[in-house]
């Protein structure tokens, strides 16, 4: 229920759902399991409590290192002694410094905080819908970003590559891809401890490779559907050549917002294997869908775009396959566009050693938390966050006593 106009809790917080008691305190458990290359001799601040730092002051919108500074000095002596920080010999608690938080950050495991950090927004998942036990994702879109405040001159971009969930979006795993290489080498490592079993895995042309797909659907019993363009010239000029024009159109739909009133057609053939089929693996559907925009002062503009998928029509009729290959698209608007905007992730000047990818993978619980809370502004949730530290606290499930750490 909203609040009223008088409430203390701003409305965009009193509309998030209640932290399940489940959850409490999980996040700790998880990232404990990030290993601390700091040597032992000098070691004040336990590695976990300025991650949990990190975390609630990323919550609560902070984008660069001085602002999670901030949000540490801002942060209650009892809130500081419940995310672990100990008391200095003058009987103080104080949350680290600057350059302590940076070091820190440069130097931690990217992969492990990524493992980490996915491993619990699927946990806060499945706590979320109730679930007794794990179950996969129904589908997840895996699409990359580019880290463009990252660029030196004598390095190029980092790039990650993630597995985001298409509703609510969450990203479950995130890998940095190798400079050396491209997307497509990171793909399997990306989705292999992701339990995929009868998950609908989408992606752009980019990965439509037979052997990827192979893999997905044999080794990790999932289904795919996959975009087709000029990397797969064969299966590209079989889906052109389709009977198209005696195929009605099956399913519809038209928006208008933001300026622009879009709309889309969608037609579906069965492509049996036996009548010469698709040159792509698990191939039961072509799929057609030919898209029309039109923004206000601009000509319209239309796309014709072709795809394949191992779902078959007892599986997904049109209407569920374009709220698939639309769901793929609106990930870039849920995550990559939240974290561009929000967190303002392109114009990152955060550059030493892996504090950058750490920041990414922050970002990601952020906006993952507070979209399986209910928020559908992440802009205006953080904002309201913002000067109340212990609000972050409690949207990460940090208990209500003073940790062990901490004392």
């Amino acid at each position: 229920m909203p609040a009223a106009p008088s409430s203390p809790i701003p409305t965009v917080l009193a509309k998030l759902g209640p932290l399940p008691p489940r959850a409490v305190d999980r996040l700790r458990v998880h990232l404990s399991a990030v290993p601390d290359s700091r040597s032992r001799r000098g070691r004040w601040y336990p590695l976990v409590s300025v991650l949990l730092i990190c975390a609630c002051a990323v919550v609560s919108g902070a984008r660069t290192i001085d602002e999670i500074t901030e949000w540490g000095q801002r942060a209650s002596t009892d809130l500081l002694s419940r995310l672990g920080i100990r008391r200095h010999l003058l009987g103080r608690r104080r949350a680290p410094s600057h350059p302590a938080i940076e070091r820190i950050l440069a130097r931690v495991d990217g992969d492990a905080v990524d493992a980490a950090i996915g491993a619990y927004l699927a946990e806060r998942d499945l706590v979320r819908t109730g679930a007794a036990a794990p179950r996969p994702p129904k589908a997840i879109a895996v699409d990359g970003k580019a880290l463009k405040g990252s660029v030196r001159l004598t390095r190029r971009h980092r790039h990650l590559l993630s597995a985001v969930t298409h509703a609510p979006s969450v990203t479950i795993a995130q890998r940095e891809v190798d400079s050396k290489t491209n997307e497509t080498a990171a793909f399997k490592l990306l989705l292999k401890d992701v339990d995929l079993t009868g998950t609908v895995v989408t992606f752009d042309a980019l990965h439509s490779v037979k052997e990827q797909v192979r893999w997905l659907t044999q080794d990790k019993n999932a289904h795919y559907i996959a975009v087709i363009k000029g990397n797969q010239p064969t299966a590209a000029a079989q889906l052109k050549a389709l009977p198209w024009g005696r195929v009605k159109v099956a399913h519809t739909r038209s928006e208008t917002g933001h300026g622009r009133r879009e709309s889309r057609s969608i037609k579906t053939v069965a492509v049996a294997a036996s009548l010469g089929g698709i040159a792509f693996p698990e191939a039961k559907l072509a799929v057609r869908i030919h898209r029309r925009r039109k923004e206000t002062g601009r000509r319209e503009s239309r796309e014709t775009v072709y795809a394949v998928t191992s779902l078959d029509v007892h599986q997904a009729g049109p209407r569920e396959l374009g709220d698939l290959v639309r769901g793929h698209r609106a990930v870039e608007n849920a995550s990559h566009h939240v974290r561009d905007r929000t967190f303002a992730e392109d114009a990152s000047t955060v550059h030493t050693g892996n504090a950058q990818r750490a920041m990414a993978a922050l970002r990601n619980l952020a906006i993952g938390a507070l979209r399986l809370l209910g928020a559908d502004n992440i802009a205006k949730t953080t904002r309201a966050i913002r000067d109340d530290p212990e609000r972050a606290a409690r949207i990460l499930g940090i208990s209500d006593t003073p940790h062990p750490s901490g004392t």
